[in-house]
């Protein structure tokens, strides 16, 4: 097996260290207790440079969580920030940006002794830097065979308030979709508790009508994607009638398309659902026209959307004293 990206640098609470020595005691209350937050975001090669997409929005998510969960984190908004941009520039070639704010300490009770939070800010390409390195398949697919968890209801708000993207909310939802492609399936749909459609274990759920409105579950019990918000306005501004309303799993059957939005996934179209066939093809039309905006936006390409991107690293076509990364 090739060795991890040997250049990789993660910033953990102010020091660029390398991949191989960013570590955690076996015995840190953040592993051994799920308590460890985090926010995920996408790195994009765009006209103007190298750009985060919509980073003020997910570091806004990252604090939020850590209020609902209760971590006290000591960075302010504009040190992360600094820290993702810092992060990024020394690592060229990166795609994607995770953040997570955890526990390092070694504890011996849930409740932490030595309650200081670390921050640290990781830069890579998933591809080349962690699929290729581990063991076993990674499916890929442009179009989602889609299953229907009838077991495991999602997060419920008296536990770990679903909003919150806190290690310990993915355990059950890692079960359903990891028994789900075992059977074949890509993805896994989960139910809320009061029985109606809530978001995949890593995205949100939208469904088109046969009059072509589009809808999606209401915030109470889905995690606030950032790309679910991003689709939701710009779908809105391309003039398609959008709803967040409460949906029955029926309903999922008399759609004309079902898609899910994530940071990895975009807008991605689902084929079926409990091999039942959605609509007529997979992407259907309106999918289709929003995966091509969406694709659009995030690559810099359209103008009414710039300040979705957040530019780190100038391009040098723009500043003759700056570089761009050779990729993206």
């Amino acid at each position: 097996m090739p060795e991890s990206h040997p250049n990789r640098k993660i910033w953990i609470n102010g020091e660029l260290v390398a991949w191989r020595d960013a570590t955690v005691h076996l015995l840190s209350h953040s592993l051994q207790r799920g308590s460890l937050v985090f926010d995920y975001m996408s790195v994009h090669r765009t006209p103007r440079g190298v750009a985060v997409f919509r980073m003020p929005e997910h570091v806004a998510r990252l604090f939020e969580s850590c209020e609902l969960v209760g971590l006290p984190l000591e960075y302010c908004a504009e040190e992360v920030s600094a820290a993702i941009r810092e992060t990024v520039l020394a690592n060229p070639g990166a795609r994607s940006v995770k953040v997570s704010a955890y526990l390092p300490s070694i504890e011996v009770d849930v409740v932490p002794q030595d309650d200081r939070v670390s921050l640290a800010v990781a830069a890579y390409d998933a591809q080349t830097d962690i699929i290729d390195h581990n063991r076993g398949s990674f499916p890929r697919r442009a179009t989602v065979r889609l299953w229907i968890e009838k077991t495991f209801r999602n997060r419920r708000e008296d536990v770990v308030p679903a909003h919150a993207k806190v290690a310990a909310n993915y355990v059950s939802p890692m079960t359903a979709k990891w028994k789900a492609r075992r059977a074949g399936y890509d993805e896994v749909l989960l139910i809320d508790e009061d029985g109606f459609v809530a978001e995949g274990p890593t995205t949100n759920i939208f469904i088109v009508d046969a009059n072509g409105s589009i809808r999606t579950p209401p915030e109470e019990h889905v995690l606030l994607g950032v790309t679910r918000s991003s689709v939701l306005e710009m779908a809105k501004r391309d003039g398609f009638d959008v709803r967040e309303e409460k949906i029955h799993p029926e309903e999922l059957f008399e759609a004309s398309e079902v898609f899910l939005t994530g940071t990895t996934a975009g807008v991605w179209p689902v084929e079926s659902i409990d091999d039942r066939k959605v609509g007529a093809s997979a992407p259907g039309p309106v999918a289709r026209q929003l995966q091509a905006h969406f694709k659009k936006i995030v690559a810099g390409e359209d103008d009414d959307y710039l300040d979705w991107l957040t530019v780190v690293e100038p391009s040098s076509d723009r500043q003759g004293n700056s570089q761009t990364t050779s990729e993206a």
